[in-house]
């Protein structure tokens, strides 16, 4: 059996009769780079809070961010999602769980703290790592000059091991964008959700797919790019590209 290649099938109009398929993709792209960005910005700041306090001397503090850890680390993304959008307003009071329900674009902001949460457990064990492989001669140095404990992690520790963790951080950036698309799951619209709609609609699984593959390979190819450009920009000599250096 022949497939029926036809890559017009992107300039039509689609059902809801304002854009084409081609525009469908589109906007689910732009769904897809809202989601994986803002669940970003929430997974980067808990995941530095929570790489933090498991750093502290604080016993108490520590088991809680081991136990943030190992929870969010350890369930499905997918089961995540699901949790959070068909049971969790089951579990709030009635109005409150009602409301999350009628939210405008409810899936959307489910699968930003489902992925920012599920993220943020990743990126928390690779800030305590960073955090950790510094000298603890520096740390010293810092707290013998004056800085409190809370300036020195500000000042000092954060913004080191920030540099170092650049190349990690570029593969759990380009990690997120891929796990944003089970966010289909819920209901979201966004690239992978808008291929399988092409495809149950025009039956052209093959080009809608393709197209998806694309525009994914784009949106890796540029944060490879910008992160590597940072990395560059941010190399600390003797300790990153030291080959560079020689």
């Amino acid at each position: 059996m022949n497939y029926n290649w036809n890559w017009g099938i992107f300039f039509q109009t689609s059902p809801d009769g304002v854009h084409t398929y081609l525009e469908t993709l589109l906007l689910g792209t732009g769904w897809t780079l809202a989601t994986a960005l803002s669940a970003w910005c929430l997974a980067l700041a808990m995941g530095t809070l929570v790489g933090v306090i498991r750093t502290t001397p604080n016993p108490w503090l520590v088991r809680l961010g081991t136990a943030y850890v190992e929870l969010f680390r350890n369930v499905p993304l997918l089961v995540q999602m699901f949790l959070w959008y068909f049971v969790l307003p089951e579990l709030l009071p009635t109005q409150l769980g009602d409301w999350l329900k009628q939210l405008p674009d409810a899936s959307f902001y489910t699968a930003v703290v489902a992925l920012g949460f599920y993220t943020s457990a990743r990126v928390a064990e690779q800030v305590r790592a960073g955090i950790q492989s510094i000298s603890c001669g520096l740390l010293n140095a810092a707290l013998a000059s004056g800085l409190t404990l809370p300036r020195t992690y500000l000042h000092v520790l954060l913004p080191l091991s920030y540099r170092l963790l650049i190349p990690v951080l570029t593969s759990e950036f380009l990690t997120i964008f891929k796990n944003s698309s089970l966010a289909l799951t819920i209901g979201a619209a966004e690239l992978t959700a808008q291929s399988r709609q092409i495809e149950s609609l025009t039956f052209h699984g093959f080009e809608a797919f393709t197209a998806a593959t694309v525009l994914y390979i784009a949106i890796t190819l540029s944060v490879i790019f910008l992160m590597r450009s940072l990395e560059t920009r941010m190399r600390i000599p003797g300790m990153l590209g030291q080959g560079a250096d020689r």
